[in-house]
């Protein structure tokens, strides 16, 4: 059996692996257009900012390594037509193509940036965050004196995290965001509200409902222009989100989402013949929603790289699907979701109801005592969990891995409130603040 893998990042990687154990007959090759494999881009805002020093930490895995399992990664190959009648691919290689047969495919191509409708981007000093390349160019561009000033466009999760990072570098930081409220894809407002002051006593200058409508300099970069103001900078970063990389497959007639997102089932197929997909490129299963979604977290991309190296190699498994649950540091706060927030239940027409409340991470007489929020949505008839939010200067994101557990075994309000929460003073308090959330949800 001939297994090819388009794409050589976490989803791609791990089917090549996993398919690997479980037929070690199989002749599996992976095709990867850039010259890096395993590369997890999740790091890139903490190598900006000096967590770490060697950019190599962000790529686990070599091709010789993978080449001593039997796996055949060739790298700077891009996949650049499928034709699956057929069952083939054409491969680009140094100017040169070369067609290629498959018993079964993976497509695990990930996502590409989206910049925003503007002009200016191609000036020097401005930077997407998509690439281990452009965490590396951003650090380098940072040794300059004459960089201090910083704009970043977006506060998705990214966005968010690079402000940290350009802190750490002892920047001048200014966000913009087009929405009314930071973060607003991830989570409600009641939550997302906390953030803004955290990152104003740091010193970022935030500006929100503002878009940026020009990129102003003659080759580089010198200010940038709003649909408000004016404001001078020395570097741009765009942290406007990513969108599905599946523009090569688009006249197969394979199923895609409205972003062109690859529909895949639970079991990782595609509407097209011997064809599975995975990660960032392609949908995922929601556990509550029962329907495909686009969700681009690298815990799916791994998840579903998993599941279907299993399957491409003989097996029949199914995800139950993700809960979305996902999480983000920004300075001294800590914050993470899990299931359906507010606006996502509203999409869905669900008949829910929420509760959000404010209590204290441990007891008042060990050091360290600080607030933590936490929102819950469930359902208004049978108070089945939802979905949960928590922020907080300690201890909201492992509570939120706790909700998750109790979201997917399909707990209610009423037995959150009574469930057996660890307590120890250090840690939380003998009622936990999940607890009460739970018992005063109505």
């Amino acid at each position: 059996m001939k297994i090819i893998i388009i794409g050589g990042e976490a989803a791609g990687m791990s089917a090549a692996a996993k398919a690997k154990r479980i037929n070690p007959t199989a002749d599996i090759v992976v095709y990867e257009a850039s010259d890096i494999i395993s590369f997890g881009a999740c790091g890139l805002p903490y190598y900006i900012g000096d967590e770490f020093s060697d950019h190599n930490f962000m790529a686990e895995f070599t091709p010789a390594q993978f080449a001593e399992k039997g796996i055949q990664v060739l790298t700077q190959h891009r996949v650049v037509k499928l034709n699956s009648q057929q069952q083939q691919l054409i491969v680009e290689h140094q100017g040169e193509t070369h067609t290629v047969d498959y018993d079964r495919l993976m497509i695990a191509t990930g996502a590409k940036e989206v910049l925003p409708p503007i002009t200016g981007l191609e000036k020097q000093g401005v930077y997407s965050l998509r690439r281990m390349q452009d965490g590396i160019n951003i650090k380098n561009a940072l040794t300059d004196p004459r960089c201090q000033n910083v704009t970043i466009i977006g506060s998705g999760f990214i966005g968010l995290e690079v402000a940290e990072a350009m802190i750490h570098q002892g920047k001048t930081v200014r966000l913009i965001e087009r929405a009314p409220c930071l973060i607003p894809d991830a989570f409600d407002i009641e939550i997302s509200q906390h953030i803004q002051p955290e990152l104003e006593r740091a010193g970022v200058i935030i500006h929100l409902k503002e878009s940026v409508c020009e990129i102003i300099g003659d080759d580089r970069v010198t200010s940038i222009k709003t649909d408000k103001d004016i404001y001078s900078t020395d570097l741009v970063i765009c942290c406007t989100g990513v969108k599905p990389n599946t523009d090569f497959i688009a006249d197969t007639g394979i199923e895609r989402l409205a972003n062109g997102a690859i529909i895949i089932d639970q079991q990782g197929k595609t509407s097209l013949e011997n064809v599975w997909s995975a990660g960032d490129c392609a949908s995922i299963w929601h556990a509550q929603l029962q329907q495909p979604v686009y969700i681009p977290l690298a815990t799916g991309a791994n998840k579903m790289g998993r599941l279907v190296g299993e399957n491409i190699a003989g097996k029949n498994l199914s995800y139950d699907g993700t809960l979305g649950t996902s999480c983000v540091k920004v300075l001294g706060l800590e914050a993470g979701r899990t299931g359906l927030s507010e606006r996502e239940a509203n999409q869905a027409n669900i008949d829910y109801r929420s509760v959000y409340i404010s209590d204290k991470c441990h007891t008042n007489y060990c050091e360290g005592q600080s607030p933590l929020y936490i929102k819950l949505i469930y359902r208004a008839d049978n108070k089945q969990l939802l979905g949960g939010q928590l922020i907080g200067n300690k201890g909201a994101v492992h509570r939120v891995d706790a909700l998750a557990v109790a979201i997917s075994l399909g707990a209610t309000t009423e037995q959150l409130g009574m469930m057996d929460f660890a307590y120890a003073p250090p840690f939380a308090r003998t009622w936990d603040i999940m607890n009460v959330a739970g018992n005063v949800a109505k």
